[in-house]
């Protein structure tokens, strides 16, 4: 039996792939976590209101989204409902984290796929596509930053956000800044535009050239996001997860504090990070569900590129490539979104509530750009006696060794391992956008 080890680049954190085949067989394909983070462990004993400020630092990239879940699992655990200004200003500081985090995905970290190099970086000797890459990098840097800058606007700072508070947020926006701010935006979204119309050519050619757009098998999919439209307000009194059948239907909502009653979580002894299951069966998280589950985005430009998406695609699309074109419409939608948000008035009313702290359990759910993520908090003499961390990429985990089996499967024979089988490795586990430093607590 041979054992195939391929290490993983251009993913959040560090982890690679091993697939063990026997003559023309597939034995086991596995996506290992090869870090730890522990913060489980890190915060029992901590006080419960310094939450906010310690849980961005599970992750510099999805230290938003941890910021805003901490936020809501102690005003759920203290009863307190923020006024709606605060919701306005946290919806902009999770879409700012929608715009950072999607244009690096979309075209920095799978756009080297689409086009045959390993980086859009590398100086030099790499036969270059017929546009000059460094050309794209900048404009995909441009695009970034104002994701970037959107979470300062709204977070106080990038890395770790520190606006949001129990019972709102520390001040609104004034108006210049807001109007400052959507001047960047109004400037970023024809190039995301641009670079997005580019990137959905070079992905039907990649298509073309491969023969597939990879695991297409129907399963179920999870999201925290509202049918009609994506719903990132970061205040959930009741916070519900929605789960779509492999046919497209809805068929279950429950609230966040119940998922273990519904999701089934297992470890394993070969990654730091375990995998949930929907009654036993593969489920996806990410752009991808977002995308079947959304009615409409309600704004001109996602909307016109989602019904360019289910005419080609279909309603629900399973193809595991189909998550890159799903980032980047929500890249588009959540640029407009932003832009209509910062037209409006955001310092004419309080931000904040007083609350009074209490001992108890508080759950809180943020949509992520990788899914549903919960943070579950229970509170004793107002230290943290237990915190558990619920991360998208667990949810995605047993469709990412699905969708490996798949692609070895299309690559090795009793003969040979074709080269491709490196790349399409790659393009899999990058399609799936998963967080390393996120999952393993």
């Amino acid at each position: 039996m041979a054992t195939l080890t391929f290490p993983l680049s251009r993913i959040e954190g560090h982890a690679r792939v091993v697939i063990e085949v026997h003559g023309s067989e597939i034995v086991s394909a596995r996506f290992e976590a090869m870090e730890i983070r522990g913060f489980r462990y890190f915060v029992q004993g901590v006080p419960a209101e310094q939450m906010p400020t310690i849980v961005p630092r599970i992750c510099g990239v999805c230290s938003t989204a941890h910021h805003v879940a901490a936020v809501e699992a102690l005003e759920d655990a203290y009863g307190v409902t923020p006024p709606p200004l605060a919701g306005t200003i946290r919806e902009l500081l999770l879409l700012g984290q929608i715009i950072q985090n999607q244009a690096t995905s979309v075209f920095l970290f799978t756009m080297p796929d689409r086009l045959g190099l390993s980086s859009m970086f590398l100086p030099g000797d790499e036969a270059g596509p017929d546009r000059d890459r460094a050309v794209l990098a900048t404009r995909a840097l441009q695009v970034r930053r104002a994701g970037t800058d959107l979470i300062s606007l709204a977070g106080g700072q990038f890395i770790h956000p520190i606006k949001a508070i129990i019972g709102g947020v520390t001040s609104g926006i004034e108006p210049q800044a807001a109007a400052d701010l959507r001047e960047q935006l109004t400037n970023a979204l024809p190039i995301a535009c641009e670079l997005f119309d580019y990137y959905w050519d070079q992905s039907i050619a990649l298509r073309d050239r491969i023969g597939t757009w990879g695991d297409d098998a129907p399963t179920h999919y999870i999201t925290a996001t509202g049918d009609r439209c994506p719903n990132y307000d970061g205040i959930s009194p009741t916070p519900v997860i929605r789960v779509l059948d492999p046919d497209g239907a809805a068929c279950e909502t429950f609230p966040a504090r119940a998922f273990r009653d519904h999701l089934t979580f297992e470890e394993t002894d070969y990654s730091y990070a375990g995998r949930t299951s929907y009654q036993g069966a593969v489920m996806r998280a990410n752009s991808l569900a977002r995308i079947n589950m959304t009615e409409q985005f309600g704004t001109p430009g996602a909307d016109r590129y989602l019904e360019r998406f289910r005419d080609a695609f279909g309603r629900p699309a399973h193809a595991i490539l189909l998550f890159d074109l799903g980032r980047g419409i929500e890249l588009v939608y959540a640029l407009e979104r932003a832009m209509e948000i910062l037209d409006q008035p955001l310092d004419h009313e309080d931000t904040a509530v007083p609350f009074n702290t209490q001992d108890g359990e508080g759950c809180g759910l943020v949509e992520a750009p990788r899914g549903p993520l919960i943070h579950r908090y229970q509170i004793q003499d107002g230290l943290i006696d237990d915190a558990e961390f619920i991360i998208p990429t667990i949810h995605n985990n047993l469709a990412i060794e699905r969708a490996l089996r798949v692609a070895a499967r299309r690559y090795v024979t009793a003969e040979r391992i074709d080269m491709e089988l490196e790349r399409a490795v790659g393009r899999v586990v990058r399609a799936f956008d998963p967080c390393i430093a996120c999952a393993t607590h």
